[in-house]
């Protein structure tokens, strides 16, 4: 009889063993899907933000010829300057990957904490500001609509 519980215990422990191990692979396999997502979201992100950036680029381009008319060659030059440096920086964002890009955010958080934490800041106001402006056109847009 000794024998027989012996038995019956090392078949739930092999199945407590089964049952760990099939948590564990399934909680591995969600963390690759996680993974796989964030990076297909980061990559789409930076399209965009790289697309962003030449679009204002082309902007800021453009309007320096008016800058030299209004302002003078030196301040349209500045214009051109920073929309260069506007176009280089997409430029650098886009033949980075994804990995690339958060090792260097890492790297510039550890030499530069404070500017780090201020950038950060500013980036969270400048996005409450736009979302809050996104919610107050849409109800603004919601009231023409029952009014009308």
């Amino acid at each position: 009889m000794a024998g027989e519980g012996g038995s019956t215990t090392d078949t739930a422990t092999d199945k407590a063993k089964g049952a760990a191990q099939t948590l564990k692979d399934e909680a591995n396999k969600l963390g690759r899907q996680a993974t796989d997502k964030a990076r297909g979201l980061a990559d789409e992100g930076k399209l965009r933000a790289t697309g962003a950036l030449d679009e204002f680029s082309k902007m800021m381009e453009d309007a320096a010829g008016t800058v030299d008319d209004k302002l003078g060659e030196q301040y349209g030059q500045y214009a051109r300057s920073a929309a260069q440096a506007l176009s280089g920086f997409s430029d650098s964002l886009r033949d980075k990957d994804v990995d690339e890009l958060i090792e260097d955010v890492r790297g510039f958080v550890r030499k530069s904490p404070a500017v780090a934490i201020g950038t950060a800041a500013a980036l969270g106001f400048v996005l409450a500001r736009v979302v809050k402006a996104g919610v107050d056109g849409a109800a603004d847009a919601t009231d023409t609509t029952l009014t009308a």
